[in-house]
């Protein structure tokens, strides 16, 4: 790789990076995204992240951060329109892509697709281009399907995955248990396939004093706080634990909800009325939307973050809980078996049940073994994001060295086959 960095092109066409966290379509994807272009713009690479444009009142570019760009690609009302509905317009968002790139006489060194609508467009683009294409899916149509939670996944996205699979030069997974799903479930070459975690931004992320942290936010110092942060829909699995409330007998006991689409939504209703059909309104505060950078203090007001996720590439959240010094209770999803430590930093359940999930809650606010919140963030140190963008940077290098033996160095100037 030449001393200038490369120029990235990176891809979230259905998941504006700069939405607001816990919405339908903006998640943990975001912040990996915008994280990990900050930690390459640091190091002097060029990073394009292509997205829809919202609404008329964007600005087609957004200078993000040093070296980072966010480029809005408008078609008609593509701001209204649900991410499976964008499938049609997909060329259309790649002949807005191509018009910018020629328009902006801009040459690329690589492409990074995030999710498998993004994939689409890589997929031309590689072609068009001539330059390698990064595939991250962040969640596969396929293990969705197999929880049998909230709607099927629709069959042409599972071949859409398969195909991208096929055509890529290399795919990035979060986790080992993710890598062994794209190879059980979509013949995947496990040589293709590098796995590269998620990461936490350290400097944001760290432990606060709970008192001073729930006086912030109003809360009352002697309750026992647990904590969810995620979107409003069925596989995170918000029903389940609300209803895990009812097996825990702790008068003290508070659930704060962070997250989803405003008070007004459906969601959003029904999992209030969940609340009062139990009987437990009074134990469940909803705190709206927060902006991830005013996440620390919530985290820091918890005495426990649960996880009632069905299925997780990663679980960015517990992540960041635990960067808090915050022990997590989880299901068995994502990278959970490599993050939590039992009996030190929380629990994991055996499985989906909201039985299982009050169990592991029980076990872990009576534990008074749990260490410190410092310690806790000890364990969780080795997943800054300055680790993983030199781990995605080496995954780029392979990629680049592939296309340079498949074309016999067919690959564009600024690019180095090393």
């Amino acid at each position: 790789m030449k001393d200038e960095g490369l120029r990235i092109a990176m891809l979230s066409i259905h998941s504006n990076p700069i939405g607001k966290l816990g919405t339908q379509d903006t998640g943990g994807m975001s912040v990996y995204i915008r994280e990990l272009a900050r930690e390459l713009g640091r190091r002097g690479h060029r990073i394009d992240i292509f997205t829809r444009k919202p609404h008329s009142g964007y600005q087609q570019i957004l200078n993000l951060y040093e070296n980072v760009r966010l480029i809005h690609l408008g078609i008609s009302n593509s701001g209204d329109l649900s991410k499976l509905a964008l499938y049609p317009y997909l060329p259309k968002f790649f002949r807005s892509l191509e018009k910018f790139r020629v328009d902006e006489s801009l040459e690329y060194d690589i492409i990074h697709s995030h999710y498998w609508l993004s994939g689409r467009l890589g997929s031309w683009a590689q072609t068009l281009w001539n330059v390698p294409h990064v595939v991250m899916y962040h969640t596969l149509g396929a293990l969705k399907n197999r929880t049998g939670v909230g709607t099927q996944e629709p069959a042409f996205r599972i071949a859409a995955e398969k195909e991208l699979v096929k055509s890529c030069h290399r795919i990035l997974a979060p986790t080992e248990l993710e890598k062994e799903n794209l190879i059980r479930y979509y013949g995947a070459p496990a040589e293709k396939i590098g796995v590269v975690p998620c990461g936490v931004n350290l400097q944001l992320f760290h432990p606060q004093e709970k008192a001073a942290a729930r006086n912030k936010l109003g809360l009352e110092p002697d309750d026992v706080i647990l904590m969810y942060v995620g979107r409003f829909e069925p596989l995170k699995g918000v029903t389940t634990l609300i209803e895990a409330l009812t097996y825990l007998n702790h008068p003290r006991l508070r659930l704060l909800i962070v997250g989803g689409d405003g008070n007004g939504t459906p969601e959003s209703q029904s999992l209030k009325q969940k609340t009062k059909d139990l009987g437990i309104d009074d134990k469940v505060i909803f705190a709206g939307q927060i902006e991830q950078q005013n996440l620390p203090p919530y985290y820091g007001a918890a005495d426990v973050l649960v996880m009632p996720s069905h299925y997780e590439s990663f679980g960015l959240v517990g992540l960041e809980a635990l960067a808090c010094g915050r022990p997590v209770v989880s299901t068995p999803v994502g990278a959970v078996e490599n993050l939590i430590r039992k009996g030190r930093s929380g629990q994991i359940v055996a499985d989906f049940s909201a039985q299982s999930l009050a169990k592991g809650i029980q076990s872990t606010i009576t534990d008074h073994r749990t260490p410190a919140p410092e310690v806790i963030r000890e364990s969780v140190l080795e997943y800054s994001w300055s680790e993983v963008a030199t781990a995605v940077i080496e995954e780029y290098e392979t990629a680049l060295k592939q296309l340079c033996f498949d074309e016999d160095c067919l690959v564009p100037a600024k690019a180095s086959c090393g």
